[in-house]
């Protein structure tokens, strides 16, 4: 691990470990030196720039949950400590609302949703992220439906005109990162399923996915089989089905004691012109930032993570509404 402190042997436990540092063992100020000063950090609400944003972040966040956990399910990585490296950490967090914050007063409600986050670092430094946190099973956990926790989270911002803009590519910073992954064949050939899906091939799943499939969606969902895959990614592309699929990062890997797994980060920007989970169709500019992991099997994909952010696109949908 050529640039980064001995102390990490490879580079998953370098990911793991500095995320245990920074918010279990409380060493916030860390960020300091694991956080280059000027790193974009991408999110489906926002963009933002810099590490003191970062460290107010979190701090507020270990405020309203103190007992915060973040329990890294895998880390699946591409590239080299002298040219860099991109990480697609996959985290299972629990919480509990044990202080007041943007949720509003605390509740004392546990709470547990999944995180997808990418990170390039070099030089014992992350300087670019994507992060996907699963909003909308966190909201409802605390009682709120999405499209009104969206609908409170305008108001809050002082409206249509001046709330905060979501991610899309209008607004997005560009990063020191310039890759697109690997060439694995289980990167390659998880890509052409989701592109295979998005044009509507959805034979596709019960050939390409394990009858007893276990699937890990939106709002905390979990399901078995080809039902909910079917379910899921219709219900997806219907909302949205002349908008433009796009991969914009894939790694494929193979590692001893673990299954062939693959890591996709891909979008949908087009209209809300369809009837699907997102309801009547609002006409809608919609950006989806999207993440994908996929483990694989001797009869397909044998579990698979998806995340977005649920409470993003409401947003998105309400600001044309109104």
């Amino acid at each position: 691990m050529k640039g980064f402190d001995p102390k990490f042997k490879d580079f998953p436990g370098y990911i793991l470990g500095i995320t245990k540092e920074i918010w279990e063992d409380r060493g916030i100020s860390t960020l300091h030196d694991y956080y280059s000063s000027d790193i974009v950090v991408r999110t489906p609400g926002s963009v933002v720039v810099g590490n003191q944003k970062v460290i107010s972040a979190t701090m507020a966040t270990l405020v309203e949950f103190p007992d915060r956990t973040l329990l890294g399910e895998d880390v699946i990585w591409s590239g080299a400590p002298e040219d860099g490296m991109l990480s697609s950490h996959r985290i299972l967090s629990t919480a509990t609302h044990l202080g007041n914050g943007v949720y509003g007063k605390a509740t004392g409600k546990k709470l547990v949703f999944r995180i997808l986050v990418d990170c390039h670092a070099i030089n014992n430094q992350i300087n670019d992220e994507w992060l996907i946190r699963d909003q909308g099973a966190i909201v409802r956990q605390m009682g709120w439906d999405p499209i009104e926790y969206a609908r409170d989270l305008i108001e809050k911002e002082g409206g249509i005109e001046n709330c905060i803009q979501p991610f899309s590519p209008v607004i997005d910073i560009e990063g020191p990162y310039q890759g697109k992954g690997n060439d694995n064949e289980w990167g390659q050939r998880y890509s052409d399923l989701l592109s295979r899906i998005m044009r509507a091939d959805i034979a596709a799943i019960e050939t390409e996915y394990d009858r007893a499939v276990q699937t890990e969606y939106p709002g905390g969902v979990t399901g078995h089989s080809f039902s909910s895959v079917d379910s899921f990614w219709m219900g997806l592309r219907a909302s949205f089905p002349n908008a433009n699929f796009e991969i914009h990062h894939q790694i494929g890997r193979d590692d001893p004691a673990m299954p062939p797994r693959a890591a996709i980060r891909w979008s949908l920007q087009g209209k809300h012109d369809g009837w699907g989970v997102f309801g009547r169709p609002s006409g809608a500019e919609v950006h989806v930032m999207g993440m994908s992991h996929a483990e694989f099997g001797p009869r397909g994909i044998r579990r698979e993570f998806t995340l977005f952010d649920e409470t993003s696109i409401w947003k998105q949908i309400l600001m044309k509404t109104g």
